[in-house]
């Protein structure tokens, strides 16, 4: 039986007389990875603002988190509600080191305090596979993919049932896009729901078991991954009317 931890229903963002996110309605399944893809400017990321009230809620329609309206929230609430959100650029704190970083990832709306904070923080690294030689580095001496791993560890830190990543491979190689994949897969197992924002879409239809496709602030398609990827809305999306 569906089990959806996440529903939208009717979603509408304008922005004057822009409509930027419209009409749009889906469902997350509890303890899926749900990709998100989409050309440049197709509403992906505010989307996720939308949803998680940060910076801006929806215009109209409504979404559900399991089983709680959230639309109209506050950001911090739904926060401590179970659902964290990264963005596609790392909010970076260069002269802390990484475990006070992620340290701050659970603080956000007084989740956490004290020895609880600390100890979830070094067990949101433990899942991320960030080295315990590592923590005590400055954020500004990390690699780019150290900085990443930070960044979903930080999400990660009060136990959230949903996390959303924003183009989390952005400026990584393929090897280190190879070891985002593993990890994000162990961190699913963990029984952490994903949904996932990505351009690089070898990435996201290796780790997806559903795909959504916007187009101009609407639905496109959504589905199988490797179905969606072959529809011929969804090649002229990205490449033209000219590649039908």
């Amino acid at each position: 039986m569906p089990d959806p931890i996440l529903s939208l229903r009717g979603v509408t963002k304008t922005f004057g007389g822009l409509t930027a996110v419209n009409d749009v309605s889906f469902d997350v399944e509890r303890g899926e990875i749900f990709g998100v893809a989409g050309p440049n400017g197709s509403g992906k990321s505010t989307l996720f603002n939308c949803i998680t009230g940060i910076p801006f809620g929806p215009s109209g329609g409504e979404i559900t988190f399991d089983g709680q309206r959230i639309d109209g929230m506050r950001p911090h609430r739904i926060f401590r509600a179970g659902l964290s959100r990264t963005f596609q650029k790392d909010a970076e704190f260069p002269d802390l080191t990484a475990g006070e970083t992620a340290a701050l990832g659970g603080h956000y709306g007084g989740a956490l305090r004290g020895a609880a904070l600390r100890d979830a923080a070094e067990a949101a690294l433990d899942l991320v596979q960030f080295d315990a030689d590592r923590r005590d580095m400055r954020t500004a001496d990390l690699s780019v993919y150290g900085k990443k791993q930070l960044m979903i560890a930080s999400a990660l830190v009060a136990g959230p049932a949903i996390l959303m990543l924003d183009e989390p491979a952005s400026g990584l190689t393929r090897p280190e896009i190879a070891a985002l994949d593993e990890l994000l897969v162990q961190v699913n197992r963990a029984g952490v729901t994903i949904i996932i924002i990505e351009h690089v879409l070898g990435l996201l239809l290796s780790v997806s078991q559903r795909l959504l496709v916007l187009n101009q602030g609407a639905v496109l398609t959504q589905g199988d991954p490797q179905e969606v990827i072959r529809d011929q809305r969804v090649v002229e999306a990205y490449l033209g009317a000219a590649a039908a």
